[in-house]
């Protein structure tokens, strides 16, 4: 009767072993399976086509990075010298002619007759935010990073999942630990950006992933940029972002604010609402919106000239200057007067904070012309 029992007990100990098992291996990742991880959704609408499905079917494994906190210092500005390096300085070498649209001051220019209707839309007492600084923020650093490389780095194939048809081809000079976007969490548009020094060319992804020893990547899409000219993306033609516009040189960052103290271009935010259309530079939509009340992609505005800045530390007068000079462009979809920049571990995040104090309505809409509808 015991060895009955004994039995019976054996058999209900390896029944339970075997439906326990599978979930034991599910949960502890031992399937040793490598399927891609399921990509985020694409930041961006598309104008002119639907997404286009992956061409080649292969696993993506996210690309670890190193924490800010723990990169080195780049190396101090030098003027005329553009370095190599993760945040490298561009020794204030200016992003495209001096004539570009990203280099031109607006603080002259008309109010657009809709200004006040659009500032109301986006916010007038929402207050400016600085959308990087130092350190991490829910495990991700805060701001959009980018990478100098030379003339030679090899260059990697890079397969487009989502945006093929408007996207620039591969291959791309990207070294095998670019720095991601939102790293080391991983979440967010993962953009990836990065600058040839030599061939003075602009090179960015969105939603980007590497394979092992980054010998390859994908991206829902890609764009590519020559510095010394004026060409824009083709009309109707998304980028990295969803106003078809570069990203890089619309961020603050700290070579130009802190080290070289000036900077000489226009800055680039995000709002939540935006119009189904965009205006020049712009070459993309991402709404489905047609209301005029709702801003453009491609919405330029300046701070008001009566915004007395003397009062804020130093870091904050020159992005504030900045944006009276020359303003900032409305690039994507994301929060309220979200004021993009890079992560660096030198920010002061508190004078960064600062201007919090700048609300929607010391902001006017510059004169917009060349508005795309449908």
């Amino acid at each position: 009767m015991q060895n009955r029992q004994r039995q019976l007990d054996t058999w209900i100990l390896l029944i339970a072993i075997l439906c326990i098992a599978p979930v034991l291996v599910h949960e502890l990742g031992l399937t040793g399976s490598s399927e891609a991880p399921d990509l985020p959704a694409p930041p961006t609408g598309s104008s002119s086509a639907s997404p286009v499905a992956p061409t080649t079917a292969a696993p993506i494994e996210p690309q670890e990075a190193i924490p800010t906190l723990k990169e080195p210092i780049p190396a101090p500005f030098e003027a005329g010298t553009v370095h190599i390096g993760p945040l490298a300085s561009l020794g204030g070498r200016r992003l495209f002619p001096d004539d570009n649209p990203w280099n031109q001051e607006i603080a002259d220019e008309p109010v657009d007759p809709l200004s006040d209707i659009l500032i109301e839309t986006i916010g007038p007492e929402r207050n400016l935010h600085p959308d990087f600084g130092s350190g991490l923020y829910d495990g991700g650093r805060i701001g959009i990073p980018y990478i100098v490389v030379p003339g030679d780095q090899p260059r990697v194939p890079v397969h487009f999942t989502q945006f093929e048809g408007e996207s620039d081809p591969g291959p791309y000079p990207i070294p095998p630990r670019a720095p991601i976007e939102g790293m080391p969490r991983g979440e967010g548009d993962r953009h990836v950006i990065v600058i040839d020094r030599d061939a003075w060319v602009l090179y960015e992804l969105v939603h980007a992933f590497a394979a092992p020893e980054g010998k390859r990547w994908w991206a829902d899409g890609g764009a590519v940029f020559d510095l010394a000219t004026n060409d824009l993306r083709p009309e109707g033609w998304t980028s990295a972002d969803a106003a078809g516009l570069p990203i890089f040189p619309g961020l603050v960052r700290y070579d130009e604010v802190v080290e070289q103290g000036e900077i000489r271009h226009a800055l680039r935010f995000t709002c939540p609402d935006t119009r189904r259309a965009y205006v020049w530079p712009a070459r993309h939509w991402a709404s489905r919106d047609s209301s005029p009340a709702l801003p453009p992609m491609g919405m330029r505005v300046r701070l008001k000239a009566s915004v007395d800045i003397d009062g804020y530390p130093a870091e904050a007068q020159v992005i504030l200057r900045a944006l009276q000079r020359y303003g900032m462009f409305l690039a994507d979809n994301g929060g309220s007067w979200f004021l993009s920049g890079t992560p660096d571990p030198r920010w002061d995040n508190e004078a960064l904070s600062s201007l919090k104090q700048i609300r929607g309505s010391d902001f006017e809409v510059v004169l917009m012309r060349g508005l795309v509808t449908e």
